[in-house]
């Protein structure tokens, strides 16, 4: 091993140069890389949301008689419509305030 007194201030220069270069081909190889994965993972997000999307679509009939169901109940019973907005309510103030 080489101590520090043998080795010229040319030396140091040189290995200071070759790792310099060493560090920048490290950036630019994973700067390619980050490129690639954030491309798959955009690609793959836009997959996620257009099989949601074509599921919900494909849900939405179903969505609207349910809705229509529930409306034409709350309508012919009111109270019970009501107790059981008043209980959901609750339940979520609940969860809100037990979160502090």
């Amino acid at each position: 091993m080489l101590s520090f007194s043998t080795l010229s201030d040319m030396d140091l220069d040189r290995q200071v140069a070759a790792l310099s270069r060493q560090l920048s081909d490290f950036r630019k190889a994973l700067a390619k890389r980050g490129d690639a994965y954030y491309g798959d993972g955009r690609e793959t997000a836009s997959d996620y949301y257009s099989q949601l999307a074509d599921r919900l679509y494909e849900a939405l009939p179903a969505i609207r008689r349910r809705g229509r169901a529930l409306e034409r109940t709350a309508r012919d019973h009111p109270a019970t419509a009501t107790a059981v907005g008043l209980v959901v309510v609750g339940l979520l103030a609940g969860l809100l305030i037990s979160r502090r």
